[in-house]
């Protein structure tokens, strides 16, 4: 089959690699009929999350069961599903308590307690390095899906793989930071980052009937895109304390009752900021963290849905005792949340396809990774077909 794989710091590759097999007496094989690039799959393409040996990328994708173990009796050949990002077992104390990342038996080779630097580390994730598990990923033509019995959901025929596709991470990851916020009815939600977990961040705030959300972001073209799919207002960012003041006079003075981080360590970031990093030996930067910690109002809350693999000097630990600030974040539990926001599409309460700005053929996925890493031509979202 032809799949996009990784080979190493910005080098990835559509190579004919051996078709998935059946494993596992709970595995799947799914023919993948859309896939798409992630904010996330960047760390590794950048160099900044290590695997040393190359691997099928991508961990948004759906397509048709062509293949199934012994041990999946609620799917069958035909069947069009679309898969949550965590593969999860189910049965263990962590799926059991609706925490599908922290799977205790997805991992075996690199899971802890710890959650340590490169060592002892959560569930498994379909194309996320070695040290989530090593499973390829499914910006291929056909993917093996482990615990497929637990994972995927059968999709209605009347909705389109693009209507459902980001069901696989993306819209239960933004909904999950609503959702860490309790986000009630009558909040100021303030979300850093336009990107497409920002944007449906806002979107899920809107479903938790927030009064006011507004999305933060450097880059003009992705805040036009934030406003006109997610009927959000807007702040371009500057620099954090401007961006503090402009959220605090939308607020009454307080800060927003639920700041969320859609960005990670890796942000655009200057020279001093640069230089910062290499004179703490950390990678990448904290600075979206720290505003919205600084963004959010006293005993409010801050989601962190943007990746952080690294320690930090410097964390403004005072600041969040001071404030009362609760601060949740992680993988996204999309097993607990994905059923319940199938439900919202196929009523029509949310419309998720209008973040897309790129469709091409897994042929050009090079390229994919190219426009979306280095914000060409607009460039928001890229879905691809096998």
């Amino acid at each position: 089959m032809k799949a996009l794989v990784y080979h190493g710091m910005k080098d990835v590759r559509v190579d004919t690699v051996d078709d998935p097999k059946i494993e596992e007496s709970r595995d799947a094989i799914i023919r993948v009929t859309s896939t798409a690039i992630c904010g996330s799959d960047l760390h590794i393409y950048n160099g900044s999350i290590p695997q040393p040996r190359p691997m099928v990328l991508g961990h948004e994708f759906m397509g048709i069961v062509e293949e199934v173990g012994k041990g999946v009796g609620n799917l069958k050949r035909g069947d069009r599903v679309v898969v949550p990002f965590p593969i999860a077992c189910g049965t263990c104390f962590f799926c059991n308590h609706d925490l599908p990342g922290h799977c205790e038996n997805s991992n075996p080779d690199h899971y802890g307690p710890e959650g340590g630097l490169m060592t002892e580390k959560g569930g498994a994730l379909f194309g996320y390095t070695d040290l989530y598990g090593g499973y390829n990923g499914g910006q291929a033509e056909y993917v093996r899906v482990p615990y497929a019995d637990y994972g995927p959901r059968i999709v209605p025929d009347s909705l389109t793989d693009e209507q459902v596709l980001f069901l696989t991470d993306i819209f239960p990851t933004g909904y999950s930071g609503i959702d860490w916020g309790q986000v009630k009815g009558g909040e100021v939600v303030a979300i850093f980052g336009a990107g497409p977990v920002g944007i449906m961040a806002a979107k899920s705030a809107w479903l938790r009937g927030a009064a006011r959300v507004v999305v933060i972001d450097p880059l003009q073209y992705r805040l036009d895109k934030a406003k006109a799919t997610a009927n959000c207002e807007t702040i371009l960012w500057d620099n954090e304390k401007d961006t503090t003041e402009q959220i605090r006079a939308m607020s009454g003075g307080r800060g927003a009752d639920v700041c969320v981080e859609a960005v990670g360590f890796e942000p655009m970031r200057n020279l001093f900021d640069r230089a910062k990093a290499v004179v703490n030996l950390e990678k990448g930067s904290p600075k979206v963290l720290e505003a919205c910690m600084s963004a959010v109002r006293r005993g409010g809350t801050v989601s962190v849905l943007g990746v952080y693999a690294t320690p930090f000097d410097n964390f403004p630990i005072g600041q969040f005792f001071d404030k009362g600030i609760t601060i949740r974040g992680g993988q996204a539990p999309a097993q607990k949340h994905i059923d319940k926001l199938l439900e919202y599409i196929v009523q029509g309460k949310v419309k998720l396809d209008d973040i897309i700005t790129h469709r091409l053929p897994l042929s050009e996925a090079a390229h994919g990774y190219d426009i979306f890493r280095n914000k060409k031509d607009n460039c928001v979202k890229v879905v691809l077909n096998p």
